[in-house]
Parts: structure tokens; sequence; C-alpha cells
């Protein structure tokens, strides 16, 4: 429906102002009416309540911060003004004092330079920043602005200036260095300047990512020692094991290479039945892989139908090398001189005896580990006499074999090489008889945790062996300071390039200091060993012997005594190894490689030589590993007949240790 105004006579002027009034109103009304109902109103902050109940306005605020900066800006402008006048004198007068040296062409020249760089200070960014804000007086112009900009600018390359330190006058150039407060450094200035920053600050250290550090670590730890660059032939190796998915086949890489990337792989985890392929090839008679963990009894059956000529095997985690392996050599008539598995539990008793008793005769290494279910003191019974010509026999870990077998081992008349590790425990008068039969002719012998040995045992190794060459005798508590000293004094034994007699200490943890007779090894057997190992020493492994004194230590590394072939050193365990005895160890053995301190707290700050390993210190992080000429593998995971528990491998008394290549 359409509005209407009413009809209003044109003479009654009252009533056309009586109608405009209510309209007005009445439109204002109902406009804030339609206001308060389109006001939307949230709920209050709690601050605003609390500032509402103190009678405290935003507005009394934003005053009271405008009033408190206008002071602060005042006080600020009347200092600079103090300062200003100042400046403006001594700048007054520098400016005469150029003027009355200035000849007429200069004087023109400084003033187009000024004139220039007064129209390029009006065309920059900060020239028309500061105009927007109205820092300068209102009746001030573009001149005084650009002016006071200019005045304080820095001069310009070309320009003249005071040096800050000395107070020369000097060309100002672009490469004019910057002072301590500021101003610019004429060049004699800034060159001391610069050589005394080079004496203050200190050379950074190259960042070292942590991934890198991690892998550095644990390559240390395996016994890899690797300064500098690697070579093109480990480079390639690498590659090959971070792409092993895509290799189709290793072609004709030598026994060598292909050992090592099965260290690497194995070390990844990720042999497995497609992997193992590579590794196997018809003109090969090595085979050598330290983790079979993934693969089944048909992989080890397709090793033998690929590789016929296999005389050197070695597997370790061999969980599924079962009597249907054992069957296929037997009744392939394969022959194998070195056989070395670890953890094949699953071959029988019967299935031992009757390879040992067919193919034994062919064996001249074998290394049995981890067997808790077959291989009893009647197996070995069988393997001694089907094993005529066996020269290396470790058994390690073997939980059947108890005392009897020690009894059938004295048997063998060829053994040169002979690792135990018992679980079993055994008495001291099968150990001496086992000795007194086999000891003559022993190169090797490694004697672990035989924790009832006393030192009759050591005494009957220094009257019956006279060829070792690597002396192992851990983990015991029953003999004395004074059996290993009589062991090492007068010792018709060449000097040893092995010896690891570590954790031969008293186990009462109630006489931290031990028993007043020392147990295990001490003092003097320490001393006497060194005296007579001295100079074909190569590897030395005492960690665990707590009972060795500081003044021990001290006399046998004094930085006088040479120990010329000492590359690897273990002392881990030892509290009374602190800083000056390490010194002393770098001092006395110029050939030293590998130095591993573990739980060493005593070690600190300690300056390792370039080409030396430092393991196991925490206080000496920084240092662990320096630059040198050295590369290369302190102890390799290979040998002739593979990798080997204990590294029981022979070598002759003029070769080097890493001919023998030994693994911890």
């Amino acid at each position: 429906m359409e509005w209407t105004p009413p009809l209003i006579d044109n003479n009654n002027e009252k009533g056309v102002k009586e109608w405009s009034s209510q309209t007005i109103i009445g439109a204002t009304m109902s406009g804030r009416r339609a206001q308060a109902n389109n006001r939307i109103r949230g709920p209050q902050s709690a601050l605003t309540d609390f500032l509402a109940s103190n009678n405290i306005s935003a507005v009394q605020i934003r005053d009271e911060y405008e009033r408190r900066r206008r002071e602060a800006q005042q006080q600020a402008d009347a200092e600079a003004a103090a300062n200003g006048d100042v400046r403006e004198e001594v700048e007054k007068e520098e400016q005469e004092e150029q003027e009355r040296d200035e000849t007429p062409e200069q004087k023109k020249k400084r003033k187009r330079q000024e004139e220039r760089a007064i129209a390029k200070i009006k065309q920059s960014k900060d020239f028309k920043r500061r105009k927007a804000r109205g820092e300068e007086e209102p009746d001030g112009n573009d001149d005084e602005i650009a002016w006071d900009m200019y005045a304080k600018s820095k001069p310009l390359p070309g320009q003249l200036d005071n040096c800050e330190i000395c107070d020369k006058r000097f060309t100002v150039t672009a490469y004019s260095k910057t002072g301590p407060e500021g101003g610019l450094l004429c060049a004699k200035c800034s060159k001391e300047q610069e050589a005394e920053k080079k004496k203050v600050t200190k050379p950074k250290k190259p960042m070292i990512s942590r991934d890198k550090r991690r892998q550095t670590q644990s390559k240390l730890l395996d016994g890899i020692v690797h300064n500098g660059s690697k070579s093109l032939q480990e480079l390639c190796v690498e590659k090959v094991a971070d792409n092993i998915n895509d290799v189709e086949e290793f072609g004709d890489l030598p026994p060598s290479l292909l050992d090592r990337l099965s260290q690497i792989l194995s070390k990844r985890r990720v042999i497995s039945s497609r992997t193992m392929d590579l590794f196997l090839r018809s003109d090969l008679d090595t085979v050598a892989l330290y983790d079979c963990g993934k693969l089944e009894t048909e992989d080890y059956v397709k090793m033998f139908s690929i590789v016929p000529n296999l005389s050197t095997l070695n597997l370790r985690c061999a969980g599924q090398f079962k009597d249907e392996v054992l069957d296929y050599i037997l009744e392939r008539d394969i022959t194998i001189h070195h056989l070395q598995l670890d953890a094949a539990n699953l071959v029988s008793d019967s299935k031992w005896r009757d390879f040992l008793c067919k193919r034994g005769k062919y064996l001249e290494s074998l290394k049995l580990s981890w067997l808790d279910y077959s291989m009893d003191d009647e197996t070995v019974a069988d393997l001694t006499k089907g094993c005529p010509n066996l020269k290396r026999l470790k058994l390690k870990k073997c939980f059947k074999i108890g005392e009897q077998s020690l009894n059938s081992i004295a048997s063998l008349a060829n053994l040169e090489h002979l690792s135990l590790r018992m679980i079993q425990p055994i008495t001291c008068p099968y150990v001496v008889g086992l000795i007194k039969k086999v000891g003559s002719k022993l190169r090797t012998l490694s004697l672990e945790h035989f924790d009832q040995a006393d030192d009759t045992v050591l005494k009957t190794i220094h009257n019956k062996c006279s060829k070792l060459v690597k002396f192992r005798f851990t983990e015991n508590d029953y003999c004395t300071d004074a059996g290993f000293t009589t062991l090492f004094t007068n010792w018709g034994n060449p000097p040893l390039a092995f010896i690891d007699v570590n954790s031969n200490r008293d186990v009462d943890y109630t006489n931290p200091d031990g028993p007043t007779e020392p147990t295990g090894l001490a003092s003097s057997g320490f001393k006497a060993l060194m005296n007579h190992s001295r100079s074909r020493l190569e590897r030395l492994d005492i960690s665990s012997c707590r009972h060795i004194t500081h003044e021990a230590f001290s006399e046998v590394f004094d930085g006088i005594k040479q120990y010329p072939f000492l590359k690897d050193i273990n002392v881990s365990l030892l509290t009374k190894i602190d800083t000056p005895v390490v010194a002393g160890m770098f001092k006395s053995c110029p050939h030293l490689v590998k130095l591993t301190a573990f739980a060493c707290f005593n070690v600190k700050d300690v300056v390792v030589p370039a080409g030396v390993a430092l393991i196991g210190v925490p206080n000496a992080q920084d240092a662990i590993v320096q630059g040198g000429e050295y590369a290369g593998e302190m102890w390799g995971l290979q040998d002739s007949m593979g990798v080997g528990f204990g590294g029981d491998q022979s070598m002759a008394m003029h070769g080097s240790l890493s001919e023998l290549q030994l693994v911890a």
C-alpha cells in the first residue's frame, strides 16, 4: 500500500510545522531502536570488569602513556640539542680549517659532490619517510632536512675524513673499515684492527653432522680406524651396499671385496635369499655370511649346489641349518676343509657324528659356537676320532660340553690353535691335563671363563707352552698376581703379539681394594707381562684388572720405555688410569692406533696425537680422532678362513698383527 502525505493547506503554516516535527521525532526514535536491536553484546572479560569496578578507563591509560612519551621525547631533544651545539661547533671549525687548506678547484669539486649527495638524499626513501613523519619543525624546508641527513651520513668514497683512532686525514674509499665507535679508519689503522681481530677470534671448528659423528663412532667400536679420505675401492663398495636392491650380480669381484660386502650387508641385516645369490659363483671356494637369520634350509642347500667346490664355509646366526643340509653335503661328496657355524642348533648329535665320521678326515679347522641342543661329550669324542688332521678347534658356549670333552681334545696330535669357552664348571686337573698333552705344539691358546682354574694352570702353561703367539686367559678370580708373575718371568716362550687377560680380579664388591695378596692380574704380574713381550706385543687387553696400581702404569708407560709394535690397548674400567698415564701411552707406543678407555673418568683434556683413535672417554670428545697419515682397519673382520670368534688365527713370528687380522 503506497503511503501519501496528508493534504495540508498552504495557508496553515502551523500545521506544516507540527507535521514535520512529528515525522522527524518518529524517524529518530525508530532509528535508535533499530540500532539498539542491531547492537550485539558479547561477554566482557575479567580485565574489563576490573577496570570498570575501579573507575579506570582506557582513555585515561592512553593519556598517561602519551604524556610519559612526550616528556621522554622532550628530554631526549634537550640532550640532543646540547650535544648538537658542541658538534656543530667542532664541525664548523673543521670545515673552516678544511676550506682554508683547499684550493679554489678543490672547493668547487667539494661543492659539486655535496650537491650531488644532497640530490641523492632527497630521492631516497629515508628522506621521504622522515619528511612524512614530520620530525622537523613545520616551517623547515626540504633543504634543511637533506643537509641534516647529509651531515649525519658517513663520507662517501673520494671524500676526506679523519681517522677515528689516529685522527689522521685520509681519503675515504669503498674499502675503508669502520672503527669501534662507528667512525672510519685509515689504511694503517684498518690493518692493525684486522690483525687484532685475528688474534682474539678463535678459528671455528668444522661442523660435523650428527649422522656422520654416529657413523664414525660406530666404526670405531667395530675396530675400524679410518683417518682422511676413503679409498676409491671403499667408496665403491659402500655405494654398491647402499643400492643392493638394484644389483643383479657382483660379477668377478675378488673374494676380499665379496667378504667386505658381506660384512656391510650383514651389519645392516639385509642378507636374504636374493642377496645370498649375489655371493654365489661356481668358481668360488669360500662363502662367508655373517648374518643368516633370514635364510631358510633350502637356501643352504642351494648354496652347495651353486658352489660345488666349496672348501671354506663361515655362517653366523645359521638357525635354519638343519640335518638336511649335512645330508646334502654327504650325498654330493663335498670336501670342506674349514667350517665355522654359529647357532646351528637344529643339527642333531647323531647327524654331527655321521658327518664327522665320514667327512671329518678332510677338516683342518672347526669352529662351533652357541650350541645348546647338540654337541655333547660323546660327539666331541667322535670328533677327535674322525678328525685326525684337525689343526684349529674352537668350541665356545656349547652348553653340553663338560670335563670329559677336555680329555678327548687332548688326543688331537696336530692341534695348533685351541679356543675354549665353557658353560659347565671345569675343575683344575682337567685343564692341567689338557695343557700337558697339547701345549707343546700350541701357537694359540684361549681359555675363557675357566673360573675354577688356579695358579697350577698358569704354571703348567709356563712349563709346557713354548710356541705361543696369542694368549687369552680371562674371567678368573682364583689365580693370583704371584701366579701371573711366575708365568711371565723367565718364560721360554717368545714374546707374544696378542695378550688378553681381562677380568682377572677379585669379585668381592664389599672389599673394593681386594685382599692383601692381590687376586688376578695386579701390578707385579702386569710389569712381568710387559717386560716379557714388550719387543713384540701388538695388542693388549687388561680391562677390568682393577688391582693394577697407578704407580705400575706410570712405570710401564713412562715415555722412555718403548713398545714399537703396540697398536691396540684396552684399559676400560680401570679407574686409576688418568691423563698423565694416557699421555705416557702415546709417548711409549709410537705406532698406537686405538686406545679404548671406557669408564676411565680421570682422563680429562687429553691431547690425542694424529692418527690415534681414543674411544670411550666422554671428557675428551672434541679430540677423539684427529687427522693423520694413517688410514686403515686395525682389526679386519676376515682372515684366511673367515671371521673367527676370538680371532684364533695363525701367525708367523716375523709377521705383523695386521697379517693376523684378529677379532676380539
